[in-house]
């Protein structure tokens, strides 16, 4: 994850002037403009961490929205913290030294996008392992919050997910609404190999027996199986296999924890889960700040 591209920086800036962070009157009128402080954030439930990257990247972005100088500002993690790995509750995050007027105004965007982010990475990482032991990998969708998706795959890589499509320019997937308004399945996947770029997948989602039997004779080439049962899914591994063996197959569709081991099971090469970037729980994280003297 590159935090300090444009793109990165643009979000946690409209993230802070959404917050009126530059203008935040009670610490306007309570806090010494030069005390410094020490912020803690803390876990306060076992999670995967993600999104510690966006700290500097804040406080930084904060500077230069402010009218007021903050100073230098530090931020420190022990170095087996990092992004991906698994704490306990009660655990450190990370600690920033800076002036203490400048913590408290970034606080709440700081959790806010932390406890997102470490929600998905932890929830991601449920799914990796209900399916350890087996070659099925854990996709993530395009179901993500608007204008975070960079943010939101991120988090699902941190906690061992593999990003599919990041936008609809990356990649081609014929999916039910492409078949019912382009003229059927074997006419769109006929058009989809036909206009391709070099190199472009043309991927089909099929929901039937008959959907299934035209992406094979028509040569998709990956197969997605949506919204059918382990049982289904894995007899239609077994026609793909034996026709076209080297085919990747996906599985996606309401998978859940207590499904997606009996998918991957079934000899899919992948399952796609929306709930991993729409229904995550946000992590419960703290920032604990006390007064400093550096």
């Amino acid at each position: 994850m590159d935090w300090k591209s444009k793109r990165i920086r643009a979000i946690l800036e409209a993230a802070l002037a959404e917050d009126k962070a530059a203008n935040d009157v009670t610490t306007a009128l309570t806090i010494d403009p030069k005390l410094r402080a020490s912020g803690t954030i803390l876990a306060k439930e076992a999670c995967v961490v993600s999104g510690l990257g966006c700290i500097p990247i804040f406080l930084e972005t904060f500077a230069k929205l402010s009218s007021t100088p903050m100073g230098r500002f530090e931020v420190v993690s022990h170095p087996e913290i990092f992004d991906g790995v698994r704490v306990k509750k009660g655990q450190t995050l990370a600690v920033i030294r800076h002036n203490a007027a400048a913590i408290l105004s970034c606080e709440r965007v700081i959790l806010n996008l932390m406890q997102r982010m470490c929600g998905i990475a932890t929830l991601t990482n449920e799914f990796v392992k209900a399916v350890a032991g087996t070659k099925t990998k854990v996709l993530d969708t395009r179901k993500t919050i608007p204008g975070l998706r960079v943010l939101d795959k991120y988090a699902v890589s941190c906690g061992g997910g593999v990003n599919h499509r990041l936008d609809l320019q990356d990649g081609i997937l014929i999916k039910n609404n492409h078949i019912s308004l382009g003229g059927g399945l074997p006419t769109a996947l006929k058009h989809a190999l036909a206009g391709r770029k070099a190199g472009q997948i043309v991927q089909v989602e099929v929901r039937t027996q008959t959907e299934l039997e035209q992406a094979i004779a028509g040569g998709a080439d990956s197969i997605l199986l949506d919204n059918m049962t382990p049982a289904a899914v894995k007899k239609a591994v077994k026609l793909i296999r034996s026709t076209l063996p080297k085919v990747p197959i996906e599985a996606s569709g309401n998978i859940n924890l207590k499904t997606v081991r009996s998918y991957a099971l079934s000899g899919v090469d992948f399952v796609s889960v929306g709930a991993l970037t729409h229904s995550a729980v946000a992590v419960d994280l703290a920032m604990r700040i006390t007064a400093d003297v550096y």
